[in-house]
């Protein structure tokens, strides 16, 4: 297990790319490095695969950037009631975040790398795949940090997206993509979780699905 101070670099350079980018283009979808909303929000279905919408949860989105999902259950859902916390790296985001959300009981947005409660839920879309300059290794093990993190913060279980590998076995540059043998065997022997992966929704990726064997 990596020590705080290995992945700090990591998570700056991860900081100061986002912050550029939503300093460009706003809170939108390409403000978080998505092509176009429909596909952002195809993502956020996945992920919601996870939730029981039958009843009250609580949910910490990790990397949240603008609070796109909870804006998204809001109005997929509007009969849900969800006590939402958004994490995020930058500060940039989180200020767009507080402003597009203000005034909406049951949100709450902070900066940081920790998620400071423990919820039913936790999720994160994209945080894992823009990987930049980072080595492989390296970033993995920050992979495998946020895995451990959301893990810890979720009574019920996790949700996150990857990208897939290519056909014939090439990468992308600046883009992590990976198989899911890699991270659901993860989630099952170092954090004790049943996985599911759903695929198969359009795009080149797959969205893992953990949830705690003793919730």
């Amino acid at each position: 297990m990596v020590t705080p101070a290995i992945l700090a670099p990591v998570h700056a350079r991860i900081e100061a790319y986002y912050r550029e980018k939503v300093t460009r283009h706003g809170a939108t979808a390409r403000g978080v490095d998505w092509t176009c909303v429909p596909t952002q929000e195809l993502r956020f279905l996945q992920l919601l695969k996870l939730c029981d919408f039958s009843r009250p949860f609580s949910l910490n989105d990790v990397g949240c950037g603008y609070g796109a999902l909870i804006g998204f259950i809001a109005r997929r859902h509007p009969e849900a009631t969800v006590d939402y916390l958004g994490v995020d790296l930058s500060p940039a985001m989180i200020s767009r975040a507080r402003r597009r959300h203000r005034g909406v009981a049951g949100r709450r947005f902070i900066v940081g790398s920790d998620v400071p409660r423990t919820a039913d839920y936790a999720v994160a879309s994209g945080v894992m795949n823009v990987m930049l300059e980072h080595p492989r290794d390296l970033w993995e093990e920050f992979v495998a940090d946020t895995l451990r993190r959301m893990h810890a913060s979720a009574r019920l279980g996790f949700a996150v997206n990857f990208m897939a590998e290519k056909p014939d076995g090439t990468g992308t540059a600046g883009l992590y993509r990976t198989h899911p043998v890699r991270w659901t065997s993860f989630c099952r022997q170092e954090l004790g979780c049943t996985t599911e992966v759903v695929d198969g929704y359009g795009m080149r990726e797959f969205t893992l699905l953990a949830r705690s064997a003793s919730p």
